[in-house]
C-alpha cells in the first residue's frame, strides 16, 4: 500500500492558507481519482483509491500541522507501509511559488511537520515540495505561511494542483524523476503572457477581494465541496 500524506491545518480558517497547500493537493488527488469518502481514523481524515492498481490510503492529518507525525505513524504501523511508501505533500518556504521538487529523505528544514514525521518515522521517506516563496525575513514567516493564499496566486495554485492530480499515478509506479519532470513542463505552459495594462479609471479598491469573486477560491471551491 502507498500512503499520501498532505500536510496542513484543520479547520475552515485555515483551508486557504500558504500552509494548507498540502491539504489542497491531497483534495485534488481525491476528486480526480474517484477515492471512497474521506472519513476520520488514525487521527486523520482518510480516503481509500486505487492508482497504477496500487491500493492508495490518502491522509490528511487533523493534529495540526505540529504533530502530523502521530496520524502518519499509527497508519504506517496499522498497514505496515515501508517508509520507501509515504509520500508527503508540503508547502515549501525555500522554493519560489510554483516550483516543486522530489525528494527523498533528508533534513525537515525547519517544517514541523516534517520534523514531527522524522520524529516517529526517520528521515527516509519521499517528499514533495511544493514552493510557495519566502516573505524575506525569519520573522515573518509565521504570519506569511498562516495567511491565504493572494488572489493572483490562483494563477499558479490551481493549474499546480491540476498538474499533481493528473500525474500523480507515476508516483504509485515510482517514477518520481518523470512525475517532477511533468509537473515542471506544466508549469512552464502555464507562464502567463504579458498584456498591456489600461490606466485606472478611479481610486482602486480594496486589496483583498470578496471570497465569492476570489479566483483561487472558485478553483478550490470543487476540491472543499464549498465556497469558503
Amino acid at each position: 500500500m502507498l500512503l499520501i500524506v498532505g500536510l496542513g491545518n484543520p479547520g475552515g480558517q485555515y483551508a486557504l492558507n500558504r500552509h494548507n497547500i498540502g491539504f489542497m493537493a491531497a483534495d485534488a488527488i481525491h476528486r480526480r481519482h474517484g477515492f471512497s469518502p474521506w472519513r476520520a481514523r488514525f487521527q486523520a481524515q482518510v480516503a481509500e483509491g486505487v492508482l497504477q492498481g496500487r491500493k492508495v490510503l490518502l491522509m490528511k492529518p487533523q493534529t495540526f500541522m505540529n504533530e502530523s507525525g502521530r496520524a502518519v505513524a499509527e497508519a504506517t504501523r496499522f498497514h505496515k507501509i515501508p517508509n520507501a511508501d509515504v509520500i508527503v505533500l508540503h508547502d515549501e518556504l525555500d522554493l519560489p511559488p510554483g516550483k516543486i521538487r522530489m525528494k527523498q529523505g533528508g533534513g525537515h528544514g525547519g517544517h514541523n511537520g516534517l520534523r514531527s514525521i522524522t520524529a516517529h518515522l526517520g528521515d527516509d521517506y519521499r517528499r514533495l515540495r511544493l514552493g510557495i516563496g519566502h516573505p524575506g525575513a525569519k520573522e515573518l514567516v509565521h504570519g506569511y505561511v498562516l495567511h491565504d493564499f493572494a488572489r493572483a496566486d490562483g494563477a499558479w495554485v490551481n493549474p499546480l494542483l491540476d498538474a499533481i492530480a493528473e500525474n500523480v499515478g507515476l508516483l504509485a509506479d515510482g517514477k518520481d524523476n518523470t512525475f517532477a519532470n511533468r509537473l515542471h513542463r506544466a508549469a512552464e505552459l502555464e507562464k502567463p503572457v504579458a498584456k498591456p495594462v489600461a490606466p485606472a479609471a478611479a481610486a482602486p479598491g480594496p486589496t483583498k477581494a470578496p471570497v465569492a469573486d476570489n479566483p483561487l477560491a472558485a478553483g478550490l471551491k470543487k476540491l472543499f465541496g464549498k465556497g469558503e
